[in-house]
């Protein structure tokens, strides 16, 4: 495949076309690998986030309506319609904050778009190299649609997961469908008018609404298109498209810009903790002060924290009630990672927010913007009541491009988190296995049967 230098009137006929003609041997391998470790990755997220509270209500609302049940709800018994299940799988891998992110657009790329093929994959035969083809397009069209409007997509408060989400999961759903190009631009036209999704929801079950939504939307926009629903040619980039909409002065060619030859996916992110990734290197200071010093957060008068704005704008949420508004808490952050020296589902649960020492803790905490910072660095300078200070710098925080998590790191955590959520795990292995190998198989909805319960 070559460089797209298209015009800008073409851009999402260029994007259509690149996914349409795509082919397996068109990926690098490097590529490949990278939406296995993504897929594997969100199995685990899904299998921690499938008895969250969120998904209890979601599927005990939504199931009594559901049609024909041919799909599989991750870590549960039932099965359901493939809308259905796109929904409470995407939002089940989300829920946590502990999935994948692109770190330019801070999209959780393979939220919205792989559940929508796991579920296709259990109603029709999708092979292995097709469906991983499929997601890292998927994930791919997601990147590259956020990186048109970012930042000020974002800052406007558009949560970019589900509205750029669902374009990615259209275009996934139609490669599998074999939609030709104007079928496809039929389909991102049908995603378009679904698009949305809000930052005032993060912290609250509402936010799952939103992936769970892009996800079963992307789906239903594939399926409409196949079906012959029509749509605009420019439903990216036209006057009143979803890139002239969203963002303050969209960059085209950040969406059809060398197709092919710039992959977004390869940016993809990995996260080592269950929160919002501008928390990450926060963490990781606070974890080095706590081991490295024993940190005495009894002494502990004043922490400030120079971050990125991103941070200030996302996690400056100094009285947060529960644990879920607490994935996007630099405050509570900072004092459950220094009374604790952790920073798993546990330090992020109702229990640890209602901690009183956590809540005393946390209000000694201060964000001031440095636009100096990358998004995946901090500087946090600790005041003690003996007059003293200590100063902690990262870089890159644990996770990130420069630190990226090794295949047995994902996998280990795969285990921990099927442990946490899921009643029986005991197929873990193979599911772990079925993902590595998944370009060697013929039929990729078997994966499905080993994310349900044994017992």
């Amino acid at each position: 495949m070559s460089e797209n230098n298209q015009s800008e009137a073409q851009t999402s006929a260029t994007l259509a076309a690149f996914i349409v003609h795509a082919t397996w041997d068109d990926l690098p391998e490097g590529v490949r690998h990278a939406a296995k470790r993504s897929l594997l990755n969100g199995f685990g997220t899904a299998f921690a986030g499938c008895r969250d509270s969120a998904l209890d209500i979601s599927a005990a609302t939504l199931l009594p309506f559901s049609g024909k049940p041919e799909a599989t709800l991750i870590g549960r018994a039932d099965k359901t319609d493939i809308l259905t299940a796109s929904f409470l799988n995407a939002a089940a891998l989300n829920v946590h904050d502990f999935d994948d992110t692109h770190l330019r657009t801070v999209i959780h790329p393979t939220a919205p778009v792989a559940p929508a093929l796991m579920a296709l994959a259990e109603r029709r035969m999708i092979s292995g190299r097709d469906f991983l083809l499929a997601l890292a397009l998927g994930i791919e069209t997601a990147c590259r649609v956020g990186n048109a409007v970012s930042p000020g997509h974002y800052r406007r408060g558009w949560h970019i997961t589900a509205t750029c989400g669902v374009f990615g999961a259209a275009v996934a759903v139609g490669k599998i469908l074999g939609l030709d190009k104007r079928h496809m631009l039929n389909a991102l036209g049908a995603a378009s008018a679904q698009a949305s999704g809000l930052v005032e929801t993060l912290g609250f079950m509402a936010k799952s609404i939103g992936v769970g939504a892009s996800c079963r939307g992307g789906l239903l926009a594939a399926l409409l298109a196949e079906n012959g629903l029509d749509g605009p040619d420019r439903p990216l980039e036209g006057p009143r498209g979803f890139l002239t909409v969203t963002g303050d002065a969209p960059n085209l060619d950040d969406v059809s810009g060398a197709l092919g030859q710039r992959w977004e996916i390869l940016k993809n992110i990995h996260k080592p903790y269950p929160c919002g990734v501008v928390l990450n290197a926060v963490i990781d200071a606070c974890l080095e002060l706590q081991a490295g010093s024993g940190a005495a957060p009894e002494t502990i008068v004043d922490v400030t924290l120079y971050g990125h704005p991103l941070l200030s704008q996302r996690a400056d949420r100094p009285n947060v009630e529960t644990g879920r508004e607490a994935q996007v808490s630099a405050q509570h952050t900072v004092a459950v990672c220094l009374l604790q020296g952790a920073a798993g589902l546990a330090q992020f649960s109702d229990a640890a927010v209602q901690d009183p020492a956590v809540r005393a803790l946390r209000q000694k905490v201060r964000i001031v913007d440095d636009t100096n910072q990358h998004v995946a660095g901090i500087r946090a300078v600790v005041t003690r009541t003996d007059g003293s200070t200590q100063e902690i710098i990262v870089d890159n925080a644990r996770g990130t491009d420069e630190r990226p998590p090794t295949d047995a790191e994902i996998e280990a955590k795969f285990r921990t988190l099927a442990a946490y959520g899921a009643a029986d795990c005991g197929r873990a292995e193979e599911l772990i296995d079925s993902v590595w190998h998944l370009d060697e198989n013929t039929n990729a909805g078997g994966m499905m049967a080993l994310c349900r319960p044994t017992d």
